[in-house]
């Protein structure tokens, strides 16, 4: 479990089974940006104020702070090692195979399982959607039992497994035109979002953020270790380091830039949010705290009087805007959410993907199935075994769960990355690093502080999930992985696995 495969090897592996490189810095920084504005900002927004009120913008801003001194770890290490595997494969070089098994396994929490959620969210917006459809379009009422999952009262999500195997075709044909796509996407959900900025910003009062924190510091943790879901996926412009052109260069810079944008926007679309029409948490009737997707809060919701609060609505900024009395253009944006939201499940399933590519190319997982297919150049089964995972977790599975399960297989592998970093400058300090994370002895402990502390502000439910998930994960190691590892049997690539140049 302890053996290491070396930086020189992981790249003469990448080397003998290549990915294209067709990912330029702009399409990289939009597959960040892509990966992270979705889900966490449109639909999550209602039940990080059900935990922290008007308060959630510092949850944004503290979740950010996290993501940022991880995402400067992952820079020096995706510039040094620009493969496939990310995490994974950064914690092979440094702490062994049974580490990077570990690791591998978490992202499948973090990357597929943050696909599922999304692909709920979208769901919630296309069916609200459809419910509001102006005239001469007649409204079309999806069934509650086909449009949520067993646990909220249905039999199976249907839309969401629709968009969810709508990706996986996109990502099988090809990652320069799902990267096209993307670009296109993420261009859409930011002129939404920066609509509804326009419209709600001047309409901000000061009154509506009082009281500012009604949970106190402890619901301002609780819903930035909940948000922090909004920021998951950032990570992916690493796992596409070995499909883009100049990794070195490109891949810090998108690390970096699509942070900055991302928070830029949350902040701001937060506090229009909040200013122009309240994000009070609602309390049961003897003043009780209602945990945000619990049948006791739909109850309560459902016997207010009057306009509902946007944390009982599951699609928040649609319903905002729809209350301020502009509900064409509330429609207009859930369109834009439901055309823009496949671009972070396109994103996440890209990573995923990737992940299991490099740990099939090492020997942890069948070899078949990191074939690449002749034609686009894509790793095609290992593609579709993730999109059939991704949507029968949100065939059946509801959005905060799965958030929440995310969150807790991201903060694992966070901590490894910045273990990671600070072992390689131990271990070769001479090797050429492309890019150097700033005061990295301070940093990379910070990294490890934040993912620990928001990890343990998690729901009960989520962090019990991570030690389950890794005992199943182990097991399925023993039982393959650890016998056919390449590093164990002395290969650096198998024969019968190469390609023709």
């Amino acid at each position: 479990m302890f053996r290491v495969k070396s930086l020189d090897g992981i790249l003469a592996t990448a080397e003998k089974k290549p990915l294209k490189r067709s990912l330029g810095p702009l399409q990289l920084t939009l597959l960040g940006i892509g990966s992270v504005i979705g889900t966490g900002i449109f639909v999550l927004s209602a039940e990080a104020a059900q935990r922290a009120g008007p308060s959630m913008i510092l949850s944004f801003i503290i979740a950010a702070a996290v993501c940022v001194v991880a995402g400067l770890c992952y820079a020096e290490l995706s510039a040094m090692v620009p493969v496939a595997g990310s995490a994974y494969t950064y914690s092979y070089a440094t702490m062994g195979e049974g580490v990077a098994w570990t690791v591998g396994w978490a992202l499948i929490l973090e990357n597929a399982v943050a696909a599922s959620a999304v692909s709920v969210g979208w769901s919630g917006y296309m069916v609200g959607l459809l419910a509001h459809l102006p005239p001469p379009f007649p409204a079309i009422a999806i069934p509650p039992a086909l449009a949520n999952g067993p646990l909220e009262g249905g039999v199976a999500n249907l839309p969401a497994v629709f968009i969810a195997l709508l990706i996986t075709g996109l990502l099988v044909v090809g990652t320069g035109k799902s990267a096209k796509v993307n670009a296109a996407l993420v261009i859409i959900k930011l002129i939404a979002l920066a609509g509804f900025v326009a419209l709600a910003l001047p309409m901000a009062r000061l009154h509506n953020f009082h009281p500012f924190a009604p949970m106190g510091g402890g619901g301002v943790v609780t819903a930035a270790a909940s948000i922090f879901f909004a920021y998951v996926g950032f990570d992916t412009v690493s796992t596409a380091s070995e499909e883009t052109r100049n990794p070195q260069r490109n891949v810090p810079i998108a690390l970096i830039a699509g942070l900055a944008t991302c928070t830029l926007v949350y902040v701001i679309v937060a506090a229009s949010a909040i200013g122009s029409y309240g994000a009070q948490p609602v309390f049961g009737p003897h003043g009780e705290v209602l945990a945000p997707g619990t049948t006791a809060l739909t109850d309560r919701c459902a016997g207010l009087l009057g306009p509902l609060p946007m944390v009982c609505s599951s699609e928040a900024l649609a319903h905002v805007l729809r209350q301020l009395n502009f509900p064409g253009v509330g429609n207009l944006l859930g369109v834009a959410a439901g055309i823009s939201l496949p671009s972070v499940i396109l994103a996440s399933m890209y990573a995923q993907t990737r992940v299991f590519f490099a740990m099939s190319r090492d020997g942890l997982l069948p070899p078949g199935l990191s074939a690449v297919h002749p034609r686009f150049h894509t790793p095609h089964r290992m593609t579709i075994v993730t999109g059939l995972f991704v949507a029968l977790a949100a065939a059946f599975l509801p959005i905060g769960q799965l958030a929440d399960y995310c969150n807790s297989g991201t903060l694992y592998a966070f901590c490894i990355i910045a273990v990671a970093v600070m072992m390689l400058r131990l271990r070769q300090p001479a090797r050429n690093r492309p890019f150097r994370t700033p005061m990295l002895w301070l940093l990379a402990p910070l990294t490890i502080f934040g993912c620990v502390g928001l990890f343990l502000f998690l729901p009960i439910q989520a962090k019990l999930v991570l030690p389950a998930w890794m005992a199943i994960g182990l097991v399925c190691y023993f039982a393959y992985g650890y016998r056919h590892s390449h590093v164990a049997l002395g290969l650096k690539v198998a024969e019968d696995e190469r390609l023709p140049p």
